[in-house]
């Protein structure tokens, strides 16, 4: 195509362009923003999830672990001048900061890594702008009443939060975490109550305050680990919001209210015979392992109880964002017990961060890439029987590799898998007779779990060039672009003249959206135009603006 031509479809397949529904990535350059956002990717495909491999050659490395959390924060976040979060929000982060752990080499796999947190919290500083003060970590077990009150220092958090100016230990009504209980925590400043009347288990939840207050951005940041209810991660993580006795899911509801009767009314009047039925239907749906005898958490009725319970406390929830630290990830029993010698946990370099906006996806990948078989854990099975999750099959969410900086569509085989053995559910009953630790990796047939979300952002049934983020700008722009079919692509940029200036793609490309940067560094100021056009004919044209 000559310049002459070229000049000519600008309007006509400009305007083509806009008929489409690729407003995706608008944006604009901003001078005062008022708000923050994720990085408008991920903000625009919550299907999705994304890999980005890490470079820690020791988990004793305490600075390239805080690095690699201020990469990803700078990455991933963005200030915005259009409705998002605002910035006077608070960020609620929830680590995963249960009892046992500490900065010591054996015992640091069992929480997500706090210099990794740290990292996040700095590069969210030097991002957004956000003082310390705008920082909050909690966890349920570090009241009073509950299991470890002693873990926010003997963990490092303690610490972690007086480097960075975080709040930790003390809530906004001036008492200590380690001082307050059930009976007499303040409602707003150090509890709030979600009323859930639609729940399997529960009518009401306690949360640690200011978890799911509407002031609040909640960040779970949880541990790649292997656990009794498989692996802990987001999902699992994310009960560590609740106040005690309400956080011990484990214990079953009749654990739980034995050590505090006052609790009863908060949960379910026809709870136990409701999960009865629930575990029953799942067991002739042949859920892997319901079929394990027993009423406590290690049993097909209890990890029915646990799941249930789970599916409750993130519905009731308002998650913006899950990350799942895997620098390094642990097996065994999630604390100090595993395969290793001496009957002790393992810890591994798996160099990992998965991170997207749905939980349950983003812990699907997570079992997938530690080797077990997602079909195989009756929590997704719950979660898409309540209509939580829209997918099952790990083969069925979108992967992305985040390549700084721009996220690259690949296959999830792609991806090196570390198996992570756990005792879950061990199958030691009826004759069998599976080693301790184990993987849950045995075959399971999705046919009947096709996810249900095809959708134009899974399979776009029209091509699609969204106007770059963010126009005007300088020196380097992102644009999103989707095919509706695997095939050729090229992406080129033409200057006001008509003449080609760069080649953006000229490749073979799968299916689905993709992101593509342009540096105009060394170029002039002005109008320059990009243009798609694929194997089969089609092309459309975008103008863009880059400014000095």
């Amino acid at each position: 195509m000559d310049r002459r031509t070229f000049l000519k479809t600008i309007g006509i397949s400009g305007a083509v362009g806009l008929a489409r529904p690729d407003h995706l990535l608008a944006g604009r350059a901003f001078s005062s923003p008022e708000y923050f956002d994720l990085h408008p990717f991920i903000k625009e495909h919550p299907e999705a999830v994304f890999i980005r491999r890490t470079n820690v050659a020791d988990k004793t490395d305490f600075e390239a672990k805080r690095q690699e959390g201020i990469a990803l924060a700078r990455d991933i976040f963005v200030l915005a001048d259009t409705p998002g979060v605002p910035l006077s929000h608070r960020v609620a982060i929830k680590a995963n900061t249960t009892c046992g752990g500490s900065p010591q080499a054996s015992q640091m796999g069992i929480l997500t890594d706090v210099h990794f947190v740290e990292g996040v919290i700095e590069g969210m500083k030097m991002q957004l702008g956000l003082p310390g003060s705008k920082f909050y970590v909690r966890e349920g077990n570090w009241l009073g009443d509950s299991y470890c009150p002693q873990a926010y220092w003997e963990s490092g958090y303690g610490d972690m939060c007086e480097r960075t100016g975080a709040n930790g230990g003390r809530f906004d009504s001036g008492r200590l975490l380690s001082e307050v209980a059930l009976r007499n925590l303040e409602e707003g400043s150090e509890v709030t109550w979600v009323d859930y009347p639609q729940g399997v288990v529960f009518r009401r939840i306690g949360y640690v305050a200011p978890y799911n207050q509407p002031d609040t951005w909640l960040l779970n940041i949880a541990k790649l680990k292997a656990h009794g209810m498989g692996m802990t991660l987001c999902c699992k993580n994310h009960q560590g919001t609740c106040v005690h006795p309400y956080i011990h899911f484990c214990a079953g509801v009749q654990g739980t209210i034995s050590s505090e009767p006052r609790m009863a009314g908060d949960f379910q009047p026809d709870v136990m015979e409701h999960v009865a039925e629930l575990h029953a239907q799942h067991l002739e749906a042949g859920v892997s392992r319901w079929d394990k005898p027993g009423s406590n958490w290690n049993s097909g009725y209890g990890m029915e109880m646990w799941g249930q319970r789970t599916c409750d406390n993130l519905d009731a929830s308002d998650t913006r964002f899950c990350i799942i630290e895997g620098i390094y990830g642990r097996n065994g029993n999630g604390f100090d017990s595993g395969p290793g010698p001496g009957r002790t946990a393992q810890d591994f370099m798996t160099n990992v961060l998965i991170f997207g906006k749905d939980p349950f996806r983003a812990d699907i990948i997570g079992n997938w890439l530690t080797g077990h078989e997602p079909g195989n854990f009756g929590l997704f099975h719950i979660a898409w029987d309540r209509g939580l999750s829209t997918v099952l099959n790990p083969m069925d969410i979108p992967v992305y590799l985040w390549e700084d900086p721009v996220p690259r569509r690949i296959s999830l085989t792609e991806l090196e898998r570390t198996p992570l053995v756990t005792y879950y559910m061990r199958r030691n009953y009826a004759g069998q007779s599976e080693p301790e630790w184990h993987l849950v990796d045995e075959e399971f047939d999705y046919g009947p779990y096709t996810s249900v979300e095809h959708t134009d952002v899974l399979e776009p049934t029209v091509f699609v060039l969204a106007q770059n983020y963010p126009n005007p700008f300088n020196p380097s722009t992102l644009i999103e672009y989707r095919l509706p079919r695997e095939q050729h692509a090229r992406i080129e940029v033409y200057n006001a003249a008509g003449q080609q200036v760069d080649v953006l793609v000229d490749a073979w490309r799968r299916a689905g959206a993709h992101l593509v940067q342009w540096n105009g560094r060394g170029r002039g100021p002005g109008t320059y135009f990009l243009r798609l056009r694929t194997a089969d004919g089609f092309q459309i044209t975008r103008k863009m603006v880059l400014i000095r």
